[in-house]
């Protein structure tokens, strides 16, 4: 399935405040279709057929970023999507706060994980706005740049 396959609602750019900022979803998987680029990197994730919380989810260390962001309680408050969708269309950070970030580029087949939003009661297309990426056993945040 391809980027068209997601709906063409999931690759235009979205504002933060498309999506529910009070319902944190954790995603992990496989990287599929990857787009480095402007106005902000994507890809498609490919998630396990059994998606699960992980235990130590809410006491991952978090790193400082410009933004008022609580990470402690968002990640305190993290569950799984209640649709079931095998892949989501994700939408990164711009190039340059990714650089800030010193966030390698994502290959096809990389294995990350991530906290974000999306849209309310989860409907219209699989797409999760990052929050935190975590990659390689680093913790990226992608609201801001670093602190």
């Amino acid at each position: 399935m391809g980027f068209s396959g997601l709906g063409s609602a999931a690759w235009a750019h979205h504002g933060w405040s498309s999506f529910d900022q009070n319902r944190p979803i954790y995603l992990e998987g496989r990287a599929v279709e990857v787009k480095w680029r402007n106005p902000h990197a994507e890809l498609v994730l490919e998630l396990p057929e059994k998606l699960a919380l992980p235990a130590d989810l809410a006491q991952r260390a978090l790193p400082a970023q410009s933004a008022g962001v609580d990470g402690p309680a968002l990640l305190a408050k993290t569950v799984l999507p209640t649709r079931r969708d095998r892949r989501w269309a994700i939408e990164l950070a711009p190039l340059f706060r990714l650089g800030q970030w010193q966030m390698p580029e994502i290959r096809n087949g990389a294995a990350l994980s991530m906290v974000g939003f999306t849209f309310k009661d989860e409907q219209g297309a699989a797409v999760l706005r990052a929050e935190y990426v975590f990659l390689d056993g680093k913790t990226y945040g992608l609201r801001s740049g670093p602190a």
